[in-house]
């Protein structure tokens, strides 16, 4: 008898392998790699893997498969051990979502299928970018959807537009309560096992925002598109101290994990919109999202190997404190982004760019810090996700090979965009001073020390004459000087 080996982000029937595998003709592996354990990562990251991986294997064996279940020191370890006493005639895997997953198949001699987890298969992106000379989502954007034929008519988008994005950049609402409450679902006993199981790990214990079945995914889905989709498009952009959530979908670690796949819920969102439930603006926001970035970063990290090791503007500083939760920091954006992070292991988009990632970069820190911590902190990381994400869009390391210029912002885009400046001690008008925005200080900081590196980049002309026109560039220098000593000693 086969075995297939089932990854833990590949935990769905129509994935691979296991699609074409009715129950008595074959067993399943699944493996628990204590290495992947490690008490720098996240625990409620730890504990929605795993325990979703029990709660597949039940299902499995509820379905009728031999299930082979088992925790080893490594994934090698378990697959060696998994063979040595079943004795399969082969053993069969879908294609790893992980170099490293794909080159332990080749070592240990394990058949791969081609992957059918994503919309586009990394090599059609492969394909698609032969020949061009830069890679830009937009292109890539409307090739999938005319190919895939979400919101569609005929061969022009609905609408008339292909991107509806300049429709979704509102600021908070003052009445934060039409933003309903995520769902959540109540720990049981499989999850207080997985807990006991796990290594003292940072972060707060689950309390149950995070879905480890399918079935329970499935819910927060229809709960996404029946009550918040709605809104989406209009506060996508949004940052507030009044929800957490906004309308976002809190989808991804259900995508990436295999519970969810992202033809079931662009099609769910697709009919929320021909129905009439939902405006356009946020159909499209939203497919554009899974079809449009999802896809162009699973295709990039794939076409480019050498991506992890970019650092194009030389930063070199070590991850200040205050992101990790080892020391206070009086910016308000930054104080709430950090703590939401330690209770819920998740932020959306905006944070993680534009508070975050914008201020790691202003600070200097090396990429590669940013990238390891974001990767063992977010309940969403893989490393498909996480490398392109952060080198190429968050803080621009691999030189705009991926996006066209820094994403880099003072504390005006936070003030407009959010809350937070209004309880904060910084002032985000001012660049100099005791009271001087950090972020704002910072980034004149940034321009100014990158001005060389940036000079040829259209689209940073404008910043780059605004910086020519401050009267006072040594004082804000020297005020950010001694912001990014502040935030290495725990101080900002």
């Amino acid at each position: 008898m086969d075995t297939v080996l089932v990854f833990g982000d590949q935990l769905n029937r129509r994935i691979g392998a296991l699609a074409a595998r009715e129950p008595g003709e074959c067993r399943v592996l699944l493996v628990e790699s204590e290495a992947l354990l490690r008490p720098a990562r996240h625990v409620q990251r730890l504990h929605l893997v795993i325990t979703a991986m029990r709660r597949f294997a039940e299902e499995l064996r509820d379905a009728g498969y031999d299930v082979d279940l088992r925790r080893a020191p490594t994934m090698a370890a378990g697959i060696e051990a998994h063979v040595a006493e079943h004795r399969p005639d082969r053993v069969i895997a879908t294609e790893a979502n992980s170099r490293a997953g794909r080159a332990l198949c080749e070592r240990l001699g394990i058949e791969q299928v081609r992957s059918n987890q994503f919309l586009r298969h990394h090599d059609e992106l492969a394909a698609w970018a032969e020949g061009r000379r830069s890679l830009k989502l937009e292109d890539f954007y409307r090739w999938t959807r005319t190919d895939l034929g979400y919101l569609m008519d005929g061969d022009r988008p609905v609408g008339g537009r292909w991107n509806l994005d300049a429709d979704n950049r509102e600021p908070p609402p003052e009445d934060a309560s039409i933003f309903t409450e995520p769902q959540a679902s109540r720990l049981d006993e499989v999850d207080e096992e997985v807990l006991a199981s796990l290594p003292d790990a940072k972060g707060a214990e689950p309390v149950g925002w995070w879905a480890t079945s399918r079935r329970a995914a499935l819910a927060r889905l229809r709960h996404f598109v029946d009550h918040e989709l709605v809104r989406f498009g209009t506060y996508e952009d949004a940052m507030t101290t009044r929800s957490w959530s906004l309308a976002h979908s809190m989808l991804s670690p259900y995508l990436n994990l295999g519970l969810l796949l992202p033809d079931e819920v662009c099609d769910r969102v697709e009919d929320a919109y021909r129905s009439g439930a939902v405006p356009l603006n946020s159909a499209e926001g939203f497919i554009r999202q899974v079809i449009g970035w999802r896809e162009f970063v699973w295709g990039l990290y794939w076409l480019w190997p050498d991506h992890a090791d970019s650092n194009a503007l030389g930063h070199d500083g070590d991850l200040p404190p205050m992101f990790t939760g080892e020391a206070s920091t009086d910016m308000a954006c930054m104080a709430d982004t950090v703590a939401g992070l330690h209770e819920r292991a998740w932020v959306h988009h905006i944070p993680r760019l534009m508070l975050l990632s914008n201020v790691a970069n202003l600070l200097g820190v090396h990429p590669r810090h940013v990238l390891d911590w974001m990767s063992d902190t977010y309940i969403d990381a893989a490393e498909w996700v996480m490398v392109p994400n952060v080198m190429g869009m968050a803080l621009w390391a691999d030189g705009g090979r991926m996006a066209t210029k820094p994403y880099v912002s003072g504390g005006a885009y936070v003030n407009r965009m959010s809350d937070y400046c209004r309880g904060c001690r910084y002032d985000p008008r001012r660049r100099t001073g005791e009271d001087a925005c950090p972020i704002t200080t910072l980034y004149w900081d940034f321009l100014a020390r990158h001005r060389e590196r940036l000079s040829g980049n259209n689209r940073m002309a404008r910043p780059l004459a605004n910086l020519d026109r401050l009267s006072d560039l040594d004082d804000v220098r020297a005020r950010a000087a001694a912001a990014i000593e502040a935030a290495a000693e725990g101080r900002l």
